[in-house]
């Protein structure tokens, strides 16, 4: 990762480097701002109201990020709830996901929620 145009330089576990700013907790990254310190009503299952942000953005693509080792779970309804609002979603472990954001938001108006721990 890192270099060209990247927004997203570097992510380890707890800590990620977006635009040259460094962020030690969970956030979201929308086309015009970046939401840090960003919790879930539960840590580790993402919820449609944990995305309220996001429903409401300008974007065709989430990209999510469910830890170093996966350990944050997307319900099946919440990913109906994204598409219902014409939201395509990719999830991966927030490595794989990183890149993949790097990747489509090129393309596509594109968030990424992105949690950094396990």
């Amino acid at each position: 990762m890192g270099g060209g145009g990247s927004m997203i330089s570097e992510y380890d576990f707890g800590r990620i480097v977006v635009n040259g700013k460094q962020y030690n907790s969970d956030l979201i990254i929308l086309p015009d701002r970046i939401i840090d310190n960003w919790w879930r009503q539960q840590g580790h299952r993402l919820s449609v109201d944990d995305l309220r942000e996001v429903m409401t953005a300008d974007i065709d693509i989430l990209v999510v990020g469910t830890g170093k080792f996966g350990a944050m779970k997307v319900p099946r309804e919440t990913i109906e709830a994204l598409a219902a609002g014409h939201i395509e979603v990719h999830i991966a472990p927030t490595d794989q996901a990183c890149e993949i954001f790097e990747q489509v938001r090129k393309q596509q108006p594109t968030a990424a929620a992105l949690h950094l721990t396990c």
